[in-house]
């Protein structure tokens, strides 16, 4: 099943042009996080994914959850990632040149946080109709988004790139 996508925004595309706030959209995909959870689990100081967190829900990446007392009382308020940014077409191409260098520094901090060995790595060179090719990861990825999560299955993240194989 197809997702339904729609052109980004220029203040949604600017959203996405940071690394630092497309691990934010991954590390609450499924699960609620604080901002000092956030920063914590991204090594910044709070005020900075502060800064972050509120660009991202003034944008509607994120939502604000239902507040909760902390572990010395204080007001707490998780964030999840609404799925807003797999919908969007980010223009002609699949992102513009400022959101592929932050989706691809995202993804180099992402795999330095969890290492080469916890990876399952695939490459191939192969003559294809790029396009066709295209179509079909893009049915893929769309497919097991919106699938209902797996109640035994492993949290997983998914890069693909292609690239000129010269």
């Amino acid at each position: 099943m197809p997702v339904e996508r729609r052109p980004a925004t220029d203040a949604e595309a600017a959203a996405l042009a940071s690394a630092v706030r497309l691990r934010i959209i991954r590390l609450t995909y499924d699960r609620a996080l604080t901002n000092k959870e956030i920063a914590e689990r991204l090594g910044k100081d709070p005020a900075t994914t502060l800064h972050h967190v509120r660009k991202l829900v003034a944008t509607g990446f994120l939502e604000a959850q239902e507040e909760r007392t902390g572990n010395r009382g204080a007001r707490e308020i998780p964030y999840r990632s609404t799925g807003l940014s797999w919908r969007l077409h980010k223009g002609s191409s699949p992102y513009p040149e400022e959101t592929s260098e932050a989706v691809f520094q995202a993804f180099l901090s992402e795999v330095a946080e969890v290492g080469p060995a916890a990876m399952n790595q695939f490459r191939l060179v192969a003559r294809v109709d790029r396009a066709e090719l295209k179509r079909r990861l893009q049915t893929l990825l769309d497919e097991l988004a919106t699938e209902p999560a797996h109640p035994d299955g492993e949290r997983v993240a998914i890069y693909l790139a292609l690239y000129p194989g010269d």
